[in-house]
Formats: structure tokens, C-alpha cells, sequence
């Protein structure tokens, strides 16, 4: 085994076994996954915190809310015109044709309200998992191609009998790239699995909110 003088991150990789370039890609995929859902969960949150303000400005208005959801329509687009449509649409399913009450009304209006944020939270939680199973893997996936690639390196140093550092060091270089790696993509996706989840915890929270004052308005309809 001969020294060599290019340590290169592209180097590095070509010199490495076809064990811990496939460890690679799959970090360097992985870490790309991760970034990518990164930024799209960004926007979507952004995007729901806009409509729920957007929201809130119209159904505190003043504006009847018979009104309201005749604007919104039976296929409303934001997330919380979809928990107030649910609501809503109970509601008047609750009515009879002599415009009295069906028993048990302010608890089906809570059911389906429930149901609605159930699966909007659904929907903001999707792709987070993934962050947390590359956060807690990624490290070890990368470990392991350290492992191989160390134990490739002093097997071929054996074989040549060759302890020079300069011919050392290189095997040991490429071999810790794959941790660094896992690191790479680990980091990032611990980071932002931790952040994304309080930001979707607190969207769903408003939500939840929205849902019981919703809910405190329509109480005093039936009272009356």
C-alpha cells in the first residue's frame, strides 16, 4: 500500500471499500431526505399559522357564523376552516325540520370537531418520525462503515507489512468519513424533529382552542 497525498472528501470516497461507499450514499441520501422535509414542514407550518390567523380575524369579525361557513363552502382549504366546517355541519345535522334539537348535540359537535383535528395534527405530524429514525440511526450507520473500513484498512497493512503513518492515516481517514457522515445527517435531523414537533404541538394546540370556544358559543345556542 502506497502513500498518497489526496485526502479530498471525493478522494476519500473513491478510495473506500464498496461496503462503505453504499453506507455513504445512504447517509448522504438520507441527510438530502432530511433536508428536504426539513423545509417542506417549514412552509406547511408557516402556511397553517397564516390560514389560522386569517381564520381567526374572520371569526371574530363579528360576522354570523351561518355566513361564515356559506363562504367557506362544504370543501374548505385551511385547517381551521375544516374543524369549524366540521363543527358546523354537525351542527345543523342536529336540527330537526321543526327547527328543534336532536338529544346528545353539543357531544357529537365535539366528537367531530375532535375527529378534525385529529387528522389535521395527522397531516402536521406526517414525515416527522423520519426525522427522529435517521437522528437516532444515522450515527450508527455511520459507525458501522467506520468499523468496516478500519478493520479493511489493517487487514491490507498487514498484508503489506507497512506501518508507516503516511500509509496508515489514509484508510483511517476514509473510514471516519462515514461517521462524520452520520453525524452530518444525524444533527440536523435531531435539531429539527425537536423543533418541528413544538411547533406542530403548538399549532394543534390552537386548534384545540379554537375548537373549545367554538364549542362554549354553540353551548349557549342550545341553552337558549
Amino acid at each position: 500500500m502506497e502513500a498518497v497525498s489526496d485526502y479530498t472528501l471525493w478522494a476519500l470516497f473513491a478510495r473506500a471499500t464498496i461496503t462503505v461507499k453504499i453506507v455513504m450514499i445512504m447517509l448522504i441520501v438520507a441527510s438530502i431526505w432530511c433536508w428536504a422535509l426539513i423545509v417542506d414542514k417549514s412552509l406547511q407550518y408557516r402556511r397553517a399559522r397564516r390560514e389560522a390567523a386569517v381564520f381567526d380575524r374572520a371569526f371574530w369579525s363579528g360576522e354570523p357564523l351561518d355566513g361564515l361557513f356559506e363562504q367557506i363552502g362544504a370543501t374548505p382549504n385551511g385547517q381551521s376552516e375544516r374543524i369549524f366546517a366540521a363543527g358546523m355541519t354537525e351542527w345543523r345535522r342536529s336540527h330537526r325540520q321543526d327547527g328543534g334539537l336532536i338529544a346528545g348535540a353539543q357531544a357529537r359537535i365535539d366528537r367531530s370537531m375532535d375527529v378534525a383535528i385529529a387528522k389535521e395534527a395527522g397531516a402536521l405530524q406526517k414525515g416527522l418520525p423520519i426525522l427522529a429514525t435517521v437522528g437516532s440511526t444515522a450515527p450508527f450507520v455511520g459507525l458501522f462503515g467506520t468499523v468496516w473500513g478500519i478493520m479493511n484498512a489493517f487487514i491490507e497493512i498487514a498484508e503489506q507489512g507497512n506501518t508507516n503513518l503516511a500509509v496508515v492515516a489514509p484508510g483511517i481517514a476514509e473510514a471516519l468519513l462515514a461517521t462524520g457522515l452520520g453525524l452530518l445527517a444525524a444533527i440536523p435531523a435531531v435539531v429539527y424533529y425537536n423543533k418541528l414537533t413544538a411547533d406542530s404541538d403548538r399549532i394543534v394546540s390552537g386548534y384545540e382552542a379554537f375548537a373549545d370556544e367554538f364549542a362554549t358559543i354553540l353551548s349557549r345556542q342550545l341553552d337558549r
